[in-house]
């Protein structure tokens, strides 16, 4: 599994590279209008990837800042949010290299910010949300992307494979 997620996170660095470079094609209005996803504009939907991101990478690591609501604005402009994201999807890779198999078995302990409470559960199960969710709202911002009239993105993980993501598919 560790490959596995190790994929993952090579992938999810190369979508959001091909997302942020639709975006930056885009109008500073265009980034910030409201098209209907559930963030309703790019600008929020890209900025509660990176808000979630800190959140469970706070949560994984004890290490870094998790902001405290699911719709937080981190970065305004798409110049900083970018810079960011970037340095977000090295610290995910570089903390995923570092895990082995013990630490993937083990528990991982948090309160959810939407439901009160402590959940505990294995890593690997938790890891495997924590991707999902990026890729979830990816579609999301690609969906606003193709609503502003820009052209549709490829962004399944077959393609990645099959590019940047060679090493993965021998």
């Amino acid at each position: 599994m560790l490959d596995h997620y190790r994929m993952f996170a090579d992938y999810n660095r190369w979508a959001n590279r091909r997302l942020y470079a639709a975006a930056a094609e885009l109008s500073d209005s265009e980034f910030r209008q409201n098209k209907g996803a559930f963030f309703g504009s790019l600008q929020r939907t890209l900025n509660h990837l990176l808000t979630t991101d800190r959140i469970w990478m706070k949560r994984f690591t004890k290490e870094g800042e998790a902001p405290s609501t699911l719709d937080a604005i981190l970065h305004d402009d798409l110049a900083s949010l970018t810079a960011a994201r970037v340095a977000e999807d090295e610290r995910i890779i570089a903390w995923i290299d570092g895990l082995d198999e013990t630490r993937l078995a083990a528990t991982v302990s948090y309160s959810p910010l939407s439901v009160p409470g402590q959940i505990t559960q294995r890593l690997g199960p938790t890891l495997a949300h924590f991707f999902n969710h990026q890729t979830h709202h990816r579609g999301q911002a690609h969906a606003t992307l193709t609503a502003l009239g820009r052209p549709s993105l490829t962004l399944d993980l077959v393609f990645f494979l099959r590019a940047d993501g060679q090493k993965w598919a021998d």
